[in-house]
């Protein structure tokens, strides 16, 4: 039996698994969800986890002495060779912080880390809509954009800090008045940024009539990325306006990649992409298909994931299987 452990910026998620792609029910659900407090820094999710540990073993009926390894996603860049934190970007405190060793002392177990997203592309790899499939190039849109690449199984993990980033990929805003910058994807498509494009436009007049005044009661400030979907599913034009210009630089994005990598398959999950196939996936794919390097076009399959919330508990159970095997 292994622990699987995601360490997020708002999201703490524990779950249990044998590393055969089925999690042991927390009663009916595959998993043990808390909220993460900002506030309390590094060292109060790391009491959650203290806490919750037991709670987990208690509630599936698990012995502890059964716990054969732990695997961490952790929401930040991290050192492979030394397994230690660099920084997270939205909770203080985790700077140069030895999680490895911190969670073997857990359960006397052996530990494995691994960056949140490059464990979600595990799970989708092994479990999800990534079997069979390599080079797999993983990419999650949420409160941030992430990606993880997969080569015959193995998280790519370059020199030793991580790769595949593409959140951090710069790609052109347009949507600036006057010259166009170079701004990280993310500051365009995740779901905050969607949201704040909402409220910058709505808050310059150009959302009169739109269903998201209604939404919010003409408190631009309330405007979120979900809202926004939440319109657009309505066809809203306002709505599908701002979404587009995420997509868009999705799709940007996402074709100099494959003109780079060209990957079997670009698996993508997060809560954005549950707006579906014909509000995200086929915009993307048909913006990839107008942008990608011409020889490359048609290689690449773009597809949503396949294990929901639980993919980077499923990934993480499968790297504490990994290294508990070597």
């Amino acid at each position: 039996m292994f622990l699987g452990i995601e360490i997020g910026g708002t999201k703490l998620q524990l779950g249990l698994g044998r590393g055969d792609g089925k999690l042991i029910l927390v009663e009916d659900q595959p998993v043990l969800r808390r909220t993460v407090n900002a506030a309390d820094g590094a060292a109060g999710i790391r009491r959650q986890i203290e806490g919750a540990i037991p709670e987990l073993l208690a509630r599936t009926g698990v012995d502890r002495s059964t716990i054969l390894g732990v695997g961490i996603g952790f929401g930040g860049p991290f050192d492979d060779a030394t397994q230690r934190t660099i920084k997270s970007h939205q909770i203080d405190g985790w700077d140069d912080f030895p999680l490895r060793d911190w969670a073997e002392g857990l359960l006397g177990v052996s530990a494995a880390i691994g960056n949140d997203a490059d464990v979600g592309g595990l799970g989708e790899a092994r479990f999800g809509a990534g079997q069979r499939v390599s080079p797999l190039f993983y990419i999650t849109v949420g409160t941030g954009i992430g990606g993880g690449l997969i080569l015959g199984g193995e998280i790519y993990r370059a020199v030793g800090r991580g790769a595949a980033e593409i959140g951090h990929l710069k790609v052109l805003d347009w949507s600036r008045a006057g010259t166009p910058m170079m701004v990280a994807l993310e500051q365009i498509a995740a779901g905050p940024a969607i949201g704040l494009r909402a409220r910058e436009l709505a808050e310059n007049g150009e959302a009169a009539g739109s269903l998201l005044v209604e939404y919010v009661e003409g408190d631009f400030s309330k405007l979120t990325g979900e809202l926004v979907g939440r319109a657009a599913k309505r066809k809203d034009a306002f709505a599908l306006r701002v979404l587009r210009e995420a997509v868009d630089a999705l799709a940007e994005a996402i074709s100099q990649t494959i003109t780079l990598l060209c990957p079997q398959r670009v698996v993508i999950g997060g809560g954005v992409s549950l707006l579906g196939e014909e509000l995200f996936f086929e915009p993307i794919r048909q913006g990839v298909a107008d942008r990608v390097f011409p020889p490359f076009a048609g290689l690449t399959d773009i597809v949503p994931a396949a294990l929901g919330e639980e993919v980077v508990i499923h990934g993480a159970v499968a790297l504490a299987s990994k290294a508990a095997a070597r």
